[in-house]
């Protein structure tokens, strides 16, 4: 039985997924072979020898210790795209209330509680002064097309605005999802300087921290409505509230508050509700649970942060599944440990990754448990292997 630690609160509709006849799941345990977890931050936590994999039910993993998990043959997967729809939805919502002015007019009306009678006459009155904007017509730009930045292009393309996008990383899977009325920007800067609207979806590096600076502001339109629902710090705040003084920002809605932002004006903070939607939470825990599964019962790889994707159909027999360093003669010592022990490989699919590789091997013999026990132990022993697993 395998043993899952839920470090969150995580959804029933991923923990269904995992039978009572097969998983034991709790917040408590010892020993565990996986982890689901949201938020939880694991930097100081210390990893179980028996830990085999981590799921995130959302995309971001900062607050997994990658590199540690790498190192000890820990699988570490994320949910990409399964909260794309919740986030989608929150940032066409964001635009359209930056454009009517809604936050400012709705704190307004909250003044008006106490005038009973002449409310009616005051809101005719005072409505002037919180004339918008439709976006219908307007062009936005679209930074990173990942699963978030193609669904929001395509809806706002749908609600009739001109939609240019950037995005040197495209996949094949999101360019085939892109509108055909999608149109690609020439450059990041001529995106932003045609842009009436910008919405950012790229994850923060080194390369894109605080890429909303000086030098961008300079270069947008008056009156900008800036997007963030990406992440905190892509955007330099002291930069930001020059841009605000000066009138090129009209208004800058992002999901990451901060200290300084919440207090400063044009600025429309929520608190990071991007995938605070039930449905989103429902999609990312089933998503994380059932790629733990396929790992933990058949050895798969989908999804993963740290190791290459590597799958093969389950056939029902044994199964090696090997983590090494990607260096040479790796594959040559394995299979030459199946051959000095007369093992049969039916089918072999290597896969590397950033330095590192996953190895399914499935063997085409019978084999008794004393011989594979030293077989194990050898290949676990091969210079360069990280950790080595049997299946059936």
């Amino acid at each position: 039985m395998f043993k899952i630690q839920t470090l969150n609160k995580i959804s029933l509709a991923g923990l269904s997924l995992l039978e009572r006849d097969k998983y034991e799941t709790a917040s408590e345990m010892t020993n565990p072979d996986g982890i689901i977890l949201r938020s939880f931050k694991m930097h100081d936590m210390e990893l179980p020898a028996s830990l085999l994999a981590v799921a995130r039910a959302g995309a971001g993993v900062n607050n997994i210790p990658i590199d540690k998990c790498t190192e000890k043959g820990i699988v570490v997967f994320n949910t990409p795209g399964a909260n794309a729809n919740s986030v989608k939805e929150l940032v066409i919502a964001s635009m359209l209330v930056a454009s009517r002015n809604m936050n400012a007019a709705i704190d307004w009306c909250k003044t008006l509680a106490d005038k009973g009678d002449e409310v009616p006459q005051l809101v005719e009155k005072g409505k002037g002064q919180f004339v918008g904007h439709e976006i219908k017509g307007k062009t936005l730009g679209v930074i990173g097309l990942g699963a978030i930045g193609v669904m929001v292009a395509n809806s706002a393309s749908a609600l009739g605005m001109k939609v240019i996008g950037s995005d040197p990383y495209i996949s094949v899977d999101a360019a085939w999802g892109l509108s055909r009325d999608i149109k690609k920007a020439i450059s990041l800067d001529n995106l932003i300087a045609e842009s009436d609207y910008i919405t950012v979806h790229v994850p923060l590096t080194d390369g894109t921290k605080g890429m909303f600076n000086a030098d961008k502001f300079k270069i947008m339109k008056k009156g900008t409505v800036l997007l963030n629902f990406a992440r905190g710090g892509l955007v330099k705040n002291e930069d930001l509230k020059a841009a605000i003084e000066n009138g090129t920002i009209a208004t800058y809605m992002t999901d990451f508050p901060d200290a300084e932002l919440i207090g400063m004006k044009n600025v429309i903070c929520v608190p990071h509700l991007g995938a605070s939607s039930e449905e989103a939470e429902d999609n990312c825990a089933a998503m994380a649970a059932q790629q733990l599964k396929d790992y933990l019962e058949f050895g798969n790889i989908k999804n993963s942060v740290n190791f290459p994707n590597c799958s093969m159909p389950f056939t029902g027999r044994k199964r090696i599944c090997v983590i090494n360093k990607d260096i040479p003669n790796v594959i040559g010592q394995l299979t030459a440990i199946m051959a000095e022990e007369k093992i049969n490989i039916a089918e072999f699919i290597n896969k590397n990754k950033n330095g590192y590789a996953y190895n399914i091997i499935e063997i085409d013999s019978e084999v008794t448990d004393e011989l594979m026990a030293e077989v194990m132990t050898k290949l676990k022993a091969a210079e360069g292997v990280i950790a080595v697993r049997l299946i059936g």
